[in-house]
């Protein structure tokens, strides 16, 4: 399959820049599989489509404070040449660290994008606020480092302290304070995630407790989100594509509420992919590992039975994930009638419900 296939038009001014005032109040368009067909609705509806005996899948991954602002320290000899026949040095400046993923068990190192990314090599250090300063230790695909924080204390209590929300790239402004409530969801537990589990942002408790009120369990998995998932895919053909690997883990007691279920409503992606690594690696139980599961047409869903989900970004894996799910023709329709109906897209958008 041709990845240009993956592709549609939107116009930017229908890409939210803020969220909405009340986390409940975004449309949601409706797309009904069996039938091909879609309606308007808005999420405070998602309860009236459960069932008794249905399970709502959520991810309880929790975003931190993953963009850091600090100043390269390391002094570096430029080369010798003719312009330069003395070797001299500079004092380097501004440098932004964007936390991809953890890689060391105490925490202290880390996959990240930099910038000047070009400027930044192995061995430089990046000295930030509150006594934090980290030493480049590896380069990477795409750009990547590898950087160790060199501190004693817990390296998110630093984070927390000194770091930004890390806000995706089509939103086109700084963080502020409120981000830190809003680009989290209500039900987020465990910290690992550079991006949000989107189509989670839109639930409150009280939607939470119609749901459990219409006959449904309410079941959370945990997966940490890298800033790959968002990323577009760097092949031409769908096929030759791999994705990047994420932190997943399903408790005991959340896996039997999961098997128990008549059907699993996955809310967001990354709960598609907790669930269909699970049953890839056997069965729904409890379990923990990293996943590089890649969904696209062709591909069979052992288990996921509904999905709400945002919009999503052309020529990503999240885009061809729901295409494999409600089909490539029908997904692509109800995008388009999406943006001829100013729904808003993205992070902070609105949402679709496939049934």
């Amino acid at each position: 399959m041709e990845l240009a296939a993956f592709d549609y038009e939107l116009p930017h001014e229908l890409i939210a820049q803020e969220p909405l005032a009340d986390r409940a109040a975004s449309r949601m368009l409706v797309v009904y599989r069996d039938e091909k067909r879609w309606g308007d609705g808005q999420f405070r509806d998602f309860p009236q489509f459960l069932r008794a005996g249905d399970c709502v899948v959520l991810n309880d991954s929790r975003v931190f404070p993953a963009r850091l602002i600090g100043r390269r320290t390391g002094a570096h000899s430029l080369p010798v040449g003719k312009r330069n026949p003395k070797r001299r040095e500079y004092l380097s400046g501004r440098a932004e660290v964007f936390l991809l993923r953890q890689v060391s068990a105490d925490r202290k190192e880390w996959e990240a994008l930099v910038r000047p990314g070009r400027k930044m090599r192995t061995g430089e250090r990046i000295r930030f606020e509150d006594g934090l300063e980290g030493e480049i230790v590896a380069r990477g695909a795409f750009g990547a480092r590898t950087i160790r924080f060199l501190t004693d204390a817990d390296p998110f209590e630093k984070f927390e302290k000194i770091g930004h929300v890390p806000l995706p790239p089509y939103i086109k402004r700084a963080d502020r304070p409120w981000d830190r409530d809003r680009y989290q969801t209500v039900f987020a537990q465990e910290k690992g995630s550079v991006a949000a589990p989107t189509a989670g942002l839109h639930f409150t408790p009280g939607v939470l407790e119609e749901c459990r009120a219409r006959g449904a369990e309410v079941a959370s998995v945990t997966l940490h989100i890298g800033l790959g998932t968002f990323q577009p895919l760097h092949v031409d053909e769908v096929e030759q594509a791999r994705l990047h690997t994420e932190r997943y883990s399903i408790s005991e007691e959340n896996a039997a509420k999961m098997a128990a279920a008549r059907r699993l409503v996955a809310v967001g992606t990354t709960s598609v992919r907790t669930i269909e690594t699970a049953l890839a690696r056997g069965a729904l139980c409890a379990q923990q590992g990293e996943t590089d599961i890649f969904l696209y047409p062709g591909v069979p869903f052992r288990g996921t039975g509904a999905l709400l989900t945002n919009f999503h970004l052309p020529r990503t894996s999240l885009l061809l994930l729901v295409c494999a799910f409600a089909g490539t023709e029908l997904t692509l329709a109800a995008y388009r009638h999406a943006v001829d109906e100013r729904y808003r897209f993205y992070s902070y958008g609105d949402c679709m419900l496939i049934v």
